[in-house]
């Protein structure tokens, strides 16, 4: 007898989440979308979870018992492990928001949320994610990226600037590959969220900013200055043409 195909793998989530109610809902709705989930309901739990089960992305609640959101997500980056992180949170101010993302979040939802927003985020995630395996899979030229003493290995997901070990989180580091991909070109908002986040829909546009702000504090602490904001435009990587451009905000 024939062997049957094989199932093709599922995308592994963890939903962390100390109210009951809103994790099965969460599971429920993942599953029947065909993730394979996993739950926890404290920090502690999360972690010893991200380490045991090697999910691919995790959907963390900011407000839990023992530890916060932002500190599981500390404890995972200051370990080395760069699992995708998707925050849910009650708190929609701009420095909560600039808190998670600096925390090395990769996007954010908003309570109360829909569950096809919290779909649509998981899937530009994880698409970008993918993509990054199958380039590394694949070999594709060198995979090195240089821009003056900037260096991006994506085989590698390191990047280096003067030398120095710059670490980055999975977001931020793929916003730095757009922008030395297309070094010297000012990409918009737009272009930033669709190839960035994927998202199919206008995404919010302070995303970006905030991503950007967090990646000049790590990338720009070298002179000279790289990541420039051009009015009313976008964003460019390039050199600066003097030390007052009119064109350039810093």
């Amino acid at each position: 007898m024939p062997e049957s195909p094989a199932t093709p793998a599922l995308h592994r989530l963890l939903v962390v989440e100390d109210d009951p109610g809103i994790r099965m809902l969460l599971e429920s709705a993942l599953r029947l979308s065909g993730y394979d989930v996993a739950s926890a309901g404290t920090g502690q739990d999360a972690l010893r979870d991200v380490e045991s089960l090697r999910p691919e992305l995790v959907l963390l609640d900011v407000m839990l018992p023992d530890l916060d959101g932002f500190e599981v997500t500390r404890s995972l980056r200051a370990a080395g492990d760069r699992t995708p992180v998707l925050f849910l949170t009650a708190r929609g101010e701009v420095a909560d928001r600039i808190a998670g993302l600096t925390a090395g979040g990769d996007d954010y939802v908003t309570k109360p949320f829909s569950i096809e927003e919290v779909l649509l985020r998981i899937r530009a995630i994880l698409r970008r994610t993918d993509f990054d395996h199958a380039s590394g899979a694949e070999g594709i030229s060198s995979g090195i990226l240089r821009f003056a003493d900037l260096e991006l290995d994506e085989n590698a997901h390191e990047v280096h600037r003067a030398g120095e070990y710059i670490p980055l989180s999975p977001t931020e580091f793929n916003l730095l590959t757009y922008m030395m991909e297309n070094a010297n070109h000012v990409l918009s908002k737009t272009k930033i969220l669709n190839h960035v986040w994927g998202y199919d829909f206008a995404g919010d546009g302070r995303i970006v900013e905030t991503y950007i702000k967090y990646l000049r504090r790590k990338v720009d602490c070298f002179e000279p200055p790289l990541l420039h904001t051009i009015r009313g435009v976008g964003y460019c990587l390039r050199l600066p043409r003097d030390q007052q451009s009119a064109g350039a905000d810093r």
